[in-house]
């Protein structure tokens, strides 16, 4: 597979979270809903002619898989997990015939990340590695299982094995990425900028990417208009990704610009991770939308708690300290969500959380991760002291 959407992604949505966990329909011709963005997406509408294509070759794997990676591309995109629920589904009859395809293993191991069954994950890409040595998504995709559990050298590890076979952004994007985690955030931020100013032949994909941790490696070191100029040219670049979205709002919101925020995400209401930046946004800026949005997202989260559902719980601690005025319920569910997933904004939200409901000591696992990795945030650095300091929130 090319260097195309995935790499885009892969470092920053692997562990993002989701409406509801993946719908796996009972067979191909099952109808779940038909999708609006069928009308006008021209992604949507590639798949539903790959489909009716497999319905007459239904013994075609090479086209299985197609359809399903582009199901998956779609969730990544778009923010709607039921297109991995339809990936899923798509490769089951694949399982017992396709032990040797290191495609088939690839998929099998990006559906695992999104369900964040991690090791599994890192198990079937090692498979595809394995069958495939030379081919890249793999690899790249195990650096970002790492990331997400805060392995930095075996991170690390795994962007030097892309050196050979990759574009040359995409591993200097990747091992930056790890440098900028462990104390070397300026070299990283200086370093990543010149690759990218001196790459040729960029896919669009890559460089959007490339400048959205460029945007939020700025704001890290403070350099505000730096960040703001690194996501309009993401943006411009035209490419349909949720997490840049999601990052760019952010910081709007940050700033203290929510109506931006409203006109940034206007329409994207399916997508839990933007849905509430939505209603964030709505409520520092007095929008009559406010109330609405934040009850769609209790209905979500209270829906997918009911299902034993725990891949959003980083989204809905957040929606719990920052809506909900809950404090002690966002602590509950930011603690169990970093015991899987240790990225930056996995640390900040159970500190925050910690610090307001007065439980400093919930948070010791942050602190000590952001410490021992000398990892470089003025916000959390903060946070890590409020919590530190003797007497702290108790």
């Amino acid at each position: 597979m090319p260097i195309t959407r995935t790499f885009a992604i892969l470092l920053a949505l692997v562990c993002a979270p989701a409406a509801a966990a993946p719908f796996t329909p009972a067979n191909d011709s099952e109808i779940v809903e038909r999708l609006p963005a069928g009308a006008s997406d021209p992604s949507v509408r590639r798949v539903d002619s790959l489909r009716k294509q497999l319905a007459a070759r239904p013994n075609d794997n090479a086209l299985r898989l197609e359809i399903a990676r582009r199901y998956f591309d779609l969730a990544m995109a778009q923010g709607d997990p039921r297109y991995v629920g339809y990936a899923s589904a798509t490769i089951a009859p694949l399982a017992a015939s396709s032990a040797s395809d290191a495609q088939y293993w690839l998929l099998k191991g990006l559906i695992q990340q999104y369900s964040h069954d991690f090791k599994g994950a890192l198990d079937s890409l090692a498979k595809a590695r394995e069958l495939d040595p030379q081919a890249v998504e793999a690899t790249a995709w195990r650096s970002a299982i790492h990331m997400v559990q805060a392995n930095y050298s075996e991170a690390l590890s795994e962007c030097t094995r892309l050196v050979p076979h990759a574009h040359p952004l995409h591993a200097q994007g990747c091992t930056a990425y790890v440098q900028s985690s462990t104390g070397q955030l300026a070299p990283a931020y200086e370093a990543l900028g010149k690759a990218l100013a001196a790459a040729t032949s960029v896919p669009p994909e890559l460089a959007l990417w490339t400048r959205t941790r460029l945007a939020e490696m700025a704001i890290r070191l403070q350099h505000f208009a730096e960040a703001e100029a690194h996501f309009k040219e993401a943006l411009a670049l035209g490419v349909t990704d949720q997490f840049l979205l999601g990052a760019y709002a952010d910081f709007l919101l940050q700033q203290k610009r929510p109506a931006q925020v409203l006109t940034l995400l206007a329409g994207w209401e399916r997508s839990d991770i933007l849905l509430l930046r939505l209603a964030l946004a709505a409520r520092a800026a007095n929008d009559p939308r406010a109330a609405d949005w934040a009850s769609q997202l209790r209905d979500r989260f209270d829906a997918a708690a009911l299902r034993g559902d725990r891949l959003h719980e980083q989204e809905a601690a957040r929606f719990e300290l920052d809506i909900e005025g809950n404090p002690k319920k966002a602590a509950d569910l930011a603690t169990r969500n970093y015991q899987d997933q240790k990225e930056p904004r996995d640390a900040e939200i159970l500190m925050r959380a910690a610090l307001a409901a007065k439980q400093p000591r919930a948070a010791s696992p942050a602190v000590a991760w952001l410490r021992a990795n000398k990892y470089e945030d003025p916000q959390l650095a903060a946070l890590a002291d409020k919590l530190t300091t003797p007497g702290a929130a108790r």
